[in-house]
């Protein structure tokens, strides 16, 4: 079936923001992905097991408005710069923009009123693609420039779901996307996930001081628990005395990926022994930061009567290097008038 024979559906529910519009993209195998207005995001991904039993694998909320302002950005499409930058501020051309702090020190994932909490225009392409689309004024949150994103999804036969992400500015300024949607293969309300297995494309991390913030060095994960070049089960060294676990209670890291040449390409793959499931990780991007769900206690009602809880599930989102903006030595995440930012996400569900 190309994907413009998917089977679309369309639905809208109130917000506090306005209408959220949900569209529910099924394949031939019925195999589904759900994607919502708000944050531009992604609610639902209902796979087949080894037994061809479909379950949701992903977490999510009962209710749709809940995922405003929700702490773990579940699914969403965080901005204008995904995780932290040190103290709120950088420069640009010696000027210094200062940004609201609500993560510690730190400004995280664009600010209270970032990309995530946004509901974002929407509509379905004649190939059968989703498309989001927002606009960011200048100075919104502190950000400079008047910057127009887009986030686009496709969904296939094969169980791959894209996200290309792209974004344009009419002031130079920094831009860091991502998708933050959180797996748990068994399904979203299976309880901890920290059995799965995990393998990184990533000789180097990041390490951070106690804001979770890089220092700046890349430091190898060759005799670490941050080793995960070989599948390795994420419970298997989570509550050893390392500091960098300490510092995150878990994971909460971004790994530095091999061979990245903005390309796409294969750089991870969670996988689930007891269903059978897993997916593979491919991206443009630098980076990958593996955050183990560590204070998901507290969240909004899940799907189904769900109640989560720490470790109930794992993110694993593609970007470029946290507080890029103040590290001159990290790949740059400067955009430009008249340059593109774009960079492809792609998970491929297998069993």
């Amino acid at each position: 079936m190309p994907v413009n024979d998917m089977d679309i559906k369309t639905s809208s529910v109130m917000s506090p923001k306005g209408d959220i519009t949900l569209y529910t993209l099924t394949n031939a195998a019925g195999a589904s992905v759900t994607l919502s207005s708000l944050g531009a995001g992604i609610v639902s991904i209902v796979v087949p097991d080894k037994k061809g039993v479909l379950a949701d694998v992903v977490l999510g909320y009962a209710n749709a408005a809940d995922y405003l302002g929700d702490g773990p950005c579940a699914g969403k499409v965080p901005g204008r710069f995904a995780n932290r930058i040190a103290n709120g501020r950088f420069e640009l051309d010696g000027e210094e923009y200062h940004l609201a702090i609500n993560n510690g020190p730190c400004a995280l994932h664009g600010g209270p009123e970032g990309f995530q909490n946004q509901i974002w225009n929407s509509a379905v392409t004649p190939d059968g693609a989703v498309e989001f689309s927002l606009v960011s004024p200048d100075g919104y949150e502190g950000y400079p420039g008047n910057l127009t994103v887009k986030a686009t999804y496709t969904w296939n036969d094969a169980c791959e779901l894209s996200l290309t992400l792209e974004a344009e500015t009419d002031a130079k300024t920094v831009v860091n996307l991502t998708n933050h949607v959180y797996f748990n293969l068994q399904g979203h309300n299976a309880g901890s996930m920290t059995g799965h297995k995990l393998w990184i494309k990533a000789s180097h991390y990041l390490p951070t001081d106690e804001n979770q913030v890089p220092i700046g060095e890349l430091v190898p994960v060759a005799g670490t628990p941050m080793d995960f070049t070989r599948p390795t089960a994420i419970g298997r060294n989570m509550y050893a005395p390392f500091e960098a676990l300490k510092i995150g209670k878990g994971y909460d890291h971004c790994w530095v990926l091999d061979e990245c040449n903005g390309d796409l390409q294969h750089v991870a793959t969670l996988s689930d022994g007891v269903s059978g499931r897993s997916v593979e990780v491919s991206t443009t991007q630098p980076g990958i930061q593996v955050y183990g769900g560590n204070w998901l206690e507290g969240c909004p009602a899940g799907k189904d009567g769900a109640v989560y809880h720490d470790y109930s599930a794992v993110a694993l989102e593609c970007q470029g290097f946290p507080d890029a903006p103040n590290k001159p030595g990290f790949p740059s995440a400067v955009l430009e008038p008249g340059q593109k930012y774009k960079h492809i996400i792609k998970f491929t569900f297998k069993q």
